[in-house]
């Protein structure tokens, strides 16, 4: 009987786990069809291939480019058209999740990189400096991509990068 108990309890326990990775796997589902849908302009479960990183982006990972060129050559026809089906995204931005990949860094980590770009313990960086470092050392941003970050950084009364602040409103809560 004792053996019973055990088999009951064991199979009892492997429902639960299969249960909550089935939930898990609707969940993220829905969150990457939710996300894909806001860029699928013409409703027919295609997205433009430049939309890609922002729809993953949005989904809470942070790929770096090379990361994120690997994921499109998933997912891309064998003769690229330049869109992205959901078919295709769905399985592949779901084995994403479920692995926990491309996760963003945490706050203390990212202040420390802005400590380390201030080198005069002053609390900020100017904009100039931000600007050179982001966009000639390692992985360069782009101009946008610098426009945008300088749009949410700079503090428009001081005209320079309160990195606390901004570290502190970039870094979510992880669920």
């Amino acid at each position: 009987i004792q053996v019973v108990v055990v088999f009951n309890l064991f199979k009892c326990t492997i429902r639960s786990v299969l249960f909550s990775a089935e939930a898990l796997i609707a969940e993220f589902h829905k969150k990457i069809t939710d996300a894909f849908a806001v860029f699928d302009h013409d409703s027919n479960n295609t997205v433009d291939v430049r939309e890609v990183g922002t729809i993953v982006r949005s989904l809470g990972c942070c790929p770096s480019e090379g990361e994120l060129h690997d994921l499109l050559a998933e997912v891309e026809e064998e003769e690229p058209t330049g869109y992205i089906r959901l078919d295709k995204f769905l399985p592949m931005m779901t084995k994403v999740l479920m692995e926990r990949r491309y996760r963003p860094y945490p706050e203390n980590v990212l202040l420390r990189a802005f400590e380390v770009l201030d080198t005069d313990n002053k609390g900020y960086l100017t904009q100039e400096g931000l600007t050179k470092f982001m966009t000639e050392e390692g992985e360069p941003f782009t101009q946008e991509e610098m426009d945008e970050m300088l749009s949410a950084s700079l503090d428009p009364d001081q005209n320079v990068i309160l990195y606390k602040e901004f570290v502190s409103m970039m870094t979510v809560e992880d669920d």
